[in-house]
């Protein structure tokens, strides 16, 4: 049954006292448990951006963000276990119908994906073979169907090419080892001469730029946004979760702690902590701000064609939200004390894992605010840039090379 959006909220905030429970066993398994996964996927979250003809939602990007801040709440991990899952059901629904019947088909669909094309494949009856390793892929043991991306043709013609294969035909390697992000089973998978039925596969550049398949009979302006903005906006959730369950951690452990070698017996008491918390809830509000103003760029005009510099702003402000979330838990961190590093203390997960998060290549904040402040210096809502910019072929480039949140 679809979940109208406020009750998808609600479902994720139920799950949150478990996934706190089991954040320190995700992070020693190095991904999510089936349990957990079946938890998900009843909550109707991991169809939450799937076809409403398939019992999925179609969430608005501001719900999404919503329901992936309150798993990230809990664990990190799991809310990013969640994000690639969510939104690689919003891109199964951008194929062609036979693709849909068989991914959706069985209500459940559990999907992770890598955009990267560090594949390669050759044409061949129909279809194509396809070979390659793809590193990051977040929540692959959990998956039934897997995207993956491969360079197909020769040299400077060569065109990525995206494809929907079931999981059990990939290889998963254990090696995902990390300090941060730890739970999200971020393995490489590996294919070797695996053949991929050509309705499975879909050109890069129609997806980035919007032109889907006219053979996609549902019509609908929710699945007609480009895909990279979709992505980037998607990812704003957990970023957000992670200074919230933070903040939350922080305020928690303060009851009966003292600050060691001064005279505060209580930590509530020192003007030093109520400068911390009151800096970390103001920028957290300002973190919001900046997710909601993101999700607005896709959830106030789903009709419209989205406009390059909307696309840098959307990608600018998930980025930006991303770097104060850092500053956020950081500065709570450091006001924890050398016994917050202890492995049973959450604050500390929560400060490993938005170091990882943050430097991930779509959320990475210097390298979106650089783009931000080149193309902003050559446009205005009524004055495009022109196409021979230094700025615009900029922006051109890091959004078509822009790998997805995976």
């Amino acid at each position: 049954m679809t979940a109208p959006a406020d009750t998808l909220v609600q479902r994720a905030s139920s799950l949150v006292p478990m996934l706190r429970e089991r954040a320190l066993e995700t992070e020693r398994a190095r991904r999510v448990s089936p349990e957990v996964f079946d938890a998900l996927s009843e909550a109707g979250i991991l169809r939450m951006m799937a076809p409403q003809r398939y019992a999925g939602a179609e969430a608005d990007f501001q719900t999404q963000c919503d329901v992936l801040a309150e798993l990230a709440r809990g664990c990190p991990s799991t809310s990013w276990v969640a994000t690639i899952h969510s939104a690689m059901a919003w891109v199964a629904g951008t194929f062609p119908d036979e693709v849909q019947d068989e991914v959706f088909g069985d209500g459940d669909p559990r999907i992770h994906g890598v955009f990267s094309p560090t594949g390669t494949g050759v044409s061949k009856n129909g279809g194509l073979v396809v070979s390659g390793r793809w590193p990051f892929g977040t929540g692959c043991h959990g998956a039934r169907w897997s995207m993956l991306n491969a360079l197909v043709g020769e040299g400077e013609t060569a065109v990525p090419t995206c494809f929907i294969v079931p999981t059990r035909e990939l290889t998963i390697l254990d090696d995902w080892h990390t300090t941060g992000m730890a739970g999200t089973g971020s393995n490489t998978v590996v294919a070797e001469d695996m053949f991929v039925p050509a309705h499975r596969c879909l050109p890069m550049p129609e997806l980035l730029e919007a032109r889907y398949p006219e053979s996609r009979s549902s019509g609908n302006p929710y699945f007609a946004h480009p895909l990279t903005a979709v992505l980037i906006v998607n990812a704003g959730g957990t970023p957000l979760g992670i200074a919230r369950g933070a903040l939350e951690a922080f305020i928690e452990r303060m009851s009966g702690r003292g600050i060691t070698f001064t005279n505060y017996t209580s930590q509530a008491e020192a003007p030093v902590t109520h400068l911390v918390v009151g800096e970390a809830a103001l920028k957290l509000e300002s973190t919001e701000g900046h997710i909601r103003r993101a999700a607005a760029l896709l959830d106030d005009h789903p009709a419209e064609p989205m406009a390059l510099h909307d696309r840098v702003k959307a990608r600018a402000y998930v980025s930006y939200a991303t770097g104060l979330a850092r500053e956020i838990v950081d500065s709570l961190f450091l006001s924890s004390g050398a016994s917050a590093s202890h492995e049973d203390i959450p604050i500390q997960r929560f400060q490993r894992d938005i170091q990882t998060l943050s430097n991930h290549a779509g959320l990475n904040t210097r390298t979106t605010v650089e783009l931000y402040g080149a193309r902003s210096a050559v446009w205005s809502p009524t004055r495009p840039s022109s196409k021979g910019s230094i700025a615009t072929r900029r922006s051109r480039r890091s959004l078509v090379t822009a790998r997805s949140p995976s």
